[in-house]
């Protein structure tokens, strides 16, 4: 017999009452009599167990003193009506196989009522719990709606390199990527690193973002999208702050700083009423769990027209408010989480796009304004999480983006390939970056980055 997964025996919603089924899963928990024993089976598919109802005189007393929380089972049986409350079917099981057992002693996730800390330490596990079953399987289905709007509207997911020579950001923060022995690399006779003998013939490194290499595919598709893992080597150990993240970043030719703005707002609403109507049972356990707030927030921002204003705009609100911010506030400063929230949370109480930034604080491609100190760049905030998209309209003149680029002290010989696309039939586009976690977070109420992540990357974490 096939099996039956426990989320296609609970929307069944009655209709396989009186049905033979084969199901399998692991045990949350077992309790019972001498003569009768319930067992909430739970196979991932979805955050409700299946109540497992067991004669206990039917079956092997060695099986049964086996069968404990964590063990893995599979259970064939007739579905029937339940006369007790919290499920409208349960399994009168008729046979019963052990496939793996959890010692009850050793078992980590035995008792219930485990910190996050708890399960960040027992990672390997905590996919087996509510909460972090109910988180993984948003983000699949978050993973999944990002694929369907850019397909649905006529982008082209392009695949950019893990491995790059160049910096997007001008940062400086990168892993290195080399086969040179770091206990004896070759020299050159200056005594530095001779990287002409390393694999690829010169310094590379894991990318910190795919959008370089996309301008290239929109400069040539028209609307692309990239949706892979980047990475920063920054030793921060905030809750805000891992060492690999994933990021969605589209591209768009013939695309102004309005356009850019107006795809960013209908992308996150359309994600917002994806995750409320496919993961309503998820969302509403985290809701009860962990942010009571969490569900009303979703609607309200996926039905609210976000506010739109300049960076000097925000400046003169946030200096007019009487608010005794942490980090002065003065035209030219990086805005801080606290500003940004200040901002969506008090003062307009939506989110905020903002736009024209001082251009000494953002990225080298980033199309300048008329004004000479402002770029077209956008940046998306949102309640709770501050800055969730950041992006611009691109510098697609070649003589300006060249002079940024020396103005900045970046090596020109290493962009070469993409200053060129300003001289070989240059045209006005746009993009921006969401990221992945941050967005999680939003949706899943979270309030550590760590945990809507599967294996976490930060310093001194890499375990798997």
């Amino acid at each position: 017999m096939k099996r039956t997964k426990v989320n296609d025996i609970i929307k069944s919603a009655g209709a396989l009452v009186g049905q033979r089924v084969k199901t399998e899963g692991w045990v949350r928990t077992k309790r019972g009599s001498k003569n009768v024993v319930f067992i909430a089976l739970n196979d991932g598919s979805v955050i409700h167990h299946l109540q497992v109802v067991v004669d206990v005189n039917k079956f092997d007393e060695s099986l049964m003193k086996d069968i404990t929380t964590g063990s893995c089972i599979s259970v064939t049986g007739t579905l029937v009506a339940s006369t007790g409350q919290g499920q409208a079917m349960e399994l009168a099981a008729e046979e019963m196989v052990l496939y793996g057992t959890a010692d009850a002693l050793s078992y980590p996730l035995q008792k219930k009522g485990h910190t996050l800390e708890f399960l960040r330490e027992n990672a390997h596990l905590r996919m087996r719990t509510n909460t972090f079953g109910a988180v993984f399987r948003i983000r699949h289905a978050m993973a999944f709606a990002i694929h369907k709007f850019y397909n649905d509207r006529g982008f082209f997911w392009l695949h950019t390199p893990i491995i790059t020579a160049s910096d997007c950001e001008g940062a400086g923060s990168m892993f290195n990527v080399t086969t040179l022995d770091l206990l004896n690399p070759p020299k050159t006779e200056t005594g530095a690193i001779d990287y002409s003998k390393d694999f690829f013939g010169k310094p590379t490194h894991l990318t910190v973002s795919g959008q370089l290499e996309g301008e290239l595919g929109a400069l040539a598709m028209g609307l692309i999208y990239t949706f892979g893992p980047t990475f920063r080597a920054e030793n921060s150990n905030t809750s805000r702050h891992l060492s690999e993240f994933w990021m969605v970043e589209p591209e768009m030719a013939f695309y102004d700083i309005k356009d850019n703005m107006d795809l960013a707002e209908d992308f996150l609403k359309y994600l917002l009423k994806y995750v409320l109507t496919h993961c309503a049972d998820d969302l509403d356990f985290l809701n009860k769990m962990y942010d009571n707030n969490l569900v009303e927030r979703l609607k309200t921002v996926s039905e609210t027209a976000f506010e739109r204003l300049t960076y000097t705009e925000a400046i003169d609100v946030l200096m007019k408010s009487g608010q005794a911010f942490e980090f002065p506030v003065s035209w030219g400063i990086d805005l801080q989480s606290e500003h940004e929230r200040y901002l969506v949370e008090k003062h307009y109480k939506k989110p905020v796009i903002l736009t024209d930034y001082p251009k000494d604080i953002k990225a080298f491609y980033m199309k300048q304004n008329e004004d000479g100190k402002t770029v077209r760049a956008m940046d998306v905030l949102f309640p709770a999480i501050g800055e969730i998209i950041g992006g611009s309209q691109r510098e697609e003149d070649y003589n300006k983006l060249l002079t940024r680029i020396r103005e900045m002290h970046m090596d020109e010989k290493t962009l070469w390939w993409y200053l060129e696309t300003r001289k070989f039939g240059t045209a006005p586009h746009a993009g921006f970056g969401l990221g992945f976690e941050r967005l999680m977070l939003f949706v899943t109420g979270m309030a550590n980055i760590r945990d809507v992540i599967a294996f976490p990357r930060a310093p001194l974490t890499a375990e798997f």
